[in-house]
C-alpha cells in the first residue's frame, strides 16, 4: 500500500510541474491524493494548495469536504504555518460553511493554546475527523510541546527551533557570610608575615 502511494506521489508531482498545475482536469486526480493523505497519514502541503488554488481559479468545482480534509491535514502539521496559509485560500463565503466553520475554530484553539476547549470541542464534533489518520497523535505531539514550552520557559526562534532554557542561565547569586572571630585567624595572619 505504501508503493501505491509513493507512485502516487510522484504522479502528482509531475502534474505540479508547469502550466498541468493549474489544469481543472487534473483537480478529480488530486482530491483523491488528498483522500489518499488523509488514509495513509501522509502530508503533501504543495499538492493541498494546489487543490485549493484550483478551487480559487475554479469555484463551481468547490468541494467541502476535501477542504475540510486539507484544513484537517495542515493542522497535523502544527507548529508549521501551513493551516494560516490553506485557510487564506479559502474564499470567505466557504469559511463560513458548517465543517470548514468548526475546522477554524478548532484551528484557532490550537494556535492560542487553549488545549483543553480544543479537545472538548473535537469531541463534540468527532465526525469532522472521521477518516483522518493520525490526526489526534499529531495533535498531541503540537500540544505536550506547547505545554513544556510554557511550563519551563523554552522559546522559538524565527526558524522554528525551539531553545530549551538553560539553568546555568538562570543562577542566582547567593550572599555567604561567615563569622569569624579573631583568635581563629590570628595564627594564619602570625605566619603570613
Amino acid at each position: 500500500m505504501a508503493s501505491s502511494f509513493e507512485q502516487m506521489r510522484a504522479n502528482v508531482g509531475k502534474l505540479l510541474r508547469g502550466i498541468d498545475r493549474y489544469n481543472p482536469e487534473n483537480l478529480a486526480t488530486l482530491e483523491r491524493y488528498v483522500e489518499t493523505q488523509a488514509k495513509e497519514n501522509a502530508y503533501d502541503l504543495e499538492a493541498n494548495l494546489a487543490v485549493l488554488k484550483l478551487y480559487q481559479f475554479n469555484p463551481a468545482y468547490f468541494q467541502t469536504n476535501v477542504t475540510s480534509q486539507i484544513l484537517l491535514k495542515a493542522l497535523t502539521n502544527l507548529p508549521h504555518t501551513d493551516f494560516t496559509l490553506c485557510k487564506c485560500m479559502i474564499d470567505q463565503t466557504h469559511q463560513e460553511e458548517r465543517p470548514i466553520r468548526q475546522i477554524l475554530y478548532l484551528g484557532n484553539l490550537l494556535e492560542t493554546c487553549h488545549f483543553q476547549s480544543f479537545w472538548t470541542s473535537l469531541e463534540e464534533n468527532r465526525e469532522l475527523i472521521d477518516g483522518i489518520t493520525g490526526f489526534e497523535d499529531s495533535v498531541r505531539k503540537y500540544t505536550q510541546v506547547k505545554v513544556w514550552m510554557s511550563k519551563y520557559g523554552w522559546t522559538e526562534n524565527e526558524d522554528g527551533q525551539i531553545f530549551i532554557y538553560n539553568q546555568e542561565e538562570s543562577v542566582k547569586p547567593k550572599n555567604i557570610v561567615e563569622k569569624i572571630d579573631f583568635e581563629s585567624v590570628s595564627s594564619i595572619m602570625a605566619t603570613s608575615q
